[in-house]
């Protein structure tokens, strides 16, 4: 497996968003807009979705 690096402003240019967004997500940051998380995840080849919560009761 090669494991690859990327600075936050390498991965602001290359996923498209704000490098203040990579660092507020990167901070931990509790809201933040889907499609800007997407847009980023999207140069991983990944995306996060909603899905309803199951009542395990």
């Amino acid at each position: 497996m090669i494991c690859t690096f990327v600075t936050q402003e390498e991965l602001s240019l290359k996923s498209g968003v704000g490098i203040r967004f990579v660092r507020d997500l990167e901070q931990g940051k509790e809201s933040l807009r889907l499609d800007k998380v997407n847009q980023l995840l999207d140069f991983f080849n990944y995306e996060m979705v909603a899905t309803s919560k199951t009542n395990n009761q």
